[in-house]
């Protein structure tokens, strides 16, 4: 990518700490265009995958892209935020999460956004927006000023390469700051958009077209991208706080696509999304940050073809035992989208009906194990479903379908069978768990992973780097 201008920022619409009332707004509120997106299936607007539908490109096995997530969650639960539409004019919109009962704020403007418009939550409760004008992209700072829309306005990135695109990345840990990426012909740059002293600011260039976008650690240092080079595209570590040094992160195969879909600091659990175990269809997989064991693909995680699985949330808090995090799913298929929730020592899916009005593809977990999930439908505008997950059922049953609209109930919660899916996945006959690495003994799979550990610690995310295959074993795939 070309350089970037980046002017100084506007003022008039309040101050840095989001108080005050609109007196005005100084920058171009009338020439809010349609945000360009990255071709990874992400865009943290309100339309998530916040953190997933990454490498639509090739392959069958379920590699069907999947739609934006619904809402875009700060890293600790806080707010969300999302592009509401009222009529026919849509305007973002805040939701408070931490509270006893969640609530929305609207946050219109001067004038309606324009579809595609991208919103990203802040912890101290102001909302990031991303609009582009006369191929410039100016960021600004929504917050409620009474009845009225407070807005501080940023700067603005202003791309010298026409085919450049720029979308902003998932919240980072902190909820401090926020980062975009700008993609150019022949390299990716990372902005660094709000949090800074001084406007937008340039934090590294990587080379190669780049999609993506994951932390790996809970400071908002290391920046998982998924690089192509050669024809294929491969996960790389940035190092934000290094003047952007990157160093290899994914390689299993050299002729194979690989790429990470999410990233738990607390386990070091990894979920990744590769061709390897079968050239040409798209596996979804797992590994351990840090680990030296292999990379696995279980084969409850394989879906027909016309269908995707894209994991939006990890269990957070399982420090050291990242075979006990439960992950959320989002299952896509030609009926509609609907919630699994798996983890590596269960060995299976179960699958749950989403509420009505799911803002797909959004959620998160609580420490003990709870699935929050984000709705709205009818009277109920801002609402949370929160789901209790029975782990027992996976040690009792053997098998697990994919199924036309069934439905079955297990335990207190539901397992929907899912629309559209027209083939059973098998259940893994192999040992797919990691040993556990917290003193104490193997990990359970009868109940949720809610307890503290005994021995509690940050795991510090060590780049994976290479993972040759070296085969692959009936109903499960090693890589390693």
């Amino acid at each position: 990518m070309t350089a970037c201008a980046s002017p100084p920022p506007a003022t008039g619409h309040g101050n840095e700490t989001g108080q005050g009332h609109e007196t005005g707004l100084e920058h171009e509120t009338g020439q809010r265009g349609e945000t360009a997106h990255g071709d990874d299936g992400r865009n943290p607007t309100g339309g998530k995958d916040t953190r997933g539908g990454h490498g639509r490109n090739g392959g069958k096995g379920g590699n069907v892209g999947s739609a934006p997530p619904g809402c875009v969650i700060t890293a600790d639960g806080s707010y969300a935020a999302r592009l509401a539409l009222d009529g026919e004019s849509w305007f973002p919109e805040r939701w408070t999460l931490d509270g006893p009962e969640p609530y929305a704020v609207p946050l219109p403007g001067n004038q309606p956004e324009e579809p595609g418009t991208e919103v990203l939550p802040m912890t101290d409760g102001r909302v990031l927006i991303h609009r582009l004008a006369a191929g410039r992209h100016l960021f600004s700072l929504l917050y409620p000023t009474g009845p009225g829309t407070g807005e501080l306005p940023l700067g603005a990135v202003e791309c010298a390469d026409p085919a450049a695109e720029l979308r902003l990345l998932s919240p980072a840990p902190c909820g401090e700051r926020a980062y975009a990426l700008a993609l150019g012909r022949s390299a990716t740059t990372v902005w660094l958009v709000a949090g800074g002293a001084f406007g937008p600011e340039l934090l590294a260039q990587v080379p190669g077209r780049c999609s993506g976008g994951v932390w790996l650690d809970g400071t908002g240092r290391m920046l998982a991208l998924d690089q192509e080079s050669g024809g294929r595209t491969k996960s790389v570590v940035v190092d934000l706080e290094q003047g952007g040094a990157v160093s290899p992160l994914l390689q299993i195969a050299d002729d194979s696509n690989d790429r990470v879909l999410l990233a738990d600091p607390d386990s070091g659990l990894l979920l990744i999304r590769s061709d390897a175990p079968s050239p040409g269809h798209d596996r979804l997989g797992w590994g351990v940050l840090g680990s030296t064991l292999p990379v696995r693909f279980p084969e409850c995680l394989r879906v027909p073809d016309g269908h995707r699985i894209t994991p939006f949330a990890i269990q957070p808090g399982q420090i050291l035992t990242p075979e006990s995090c439960a992950v959320a799913l989002r299952v896509d298929g030609p009926r509609g989208s609907w919630v699994g929730v798996w983890r590596p020592a269960a060995r299976r899916i179960l699958h749950l009906p989403a509420p009505e009005g799911w803002l797909a593809g959004a959620g998160l977990w609580s420490r003990e194990g709870v699935l929050q999930l984000p709705y709205t439908a009818g009277a109920v505008r801002c609402g949370v479903a929160r789901v209790g997950v029975p782990w027992e059922a996976t040690a009792e049953e053997s098998q697990e379908e994919f199924r036309e609209g069934g439905r079955e109930q297990v335990g207190e919660g539901a397992r929907e069978r899912g629309p559209g899916c027209e083939e059973a996945l098998r259940q893994e006959v192999a040992d797919a768990s990691l040993p556990s690495r917290a003193p104490g003994g193997e990990p359970s799979t009868a109940e949720p992973s809610g307890a503290e550990p005994s021995a509690p610690g940050v795991a510090r995310p060590v780049p994976l780097q290479q993972a040759p295959l070296e085969g692959r074993v009936p109903e499960e795939v090693t890589v390693g």
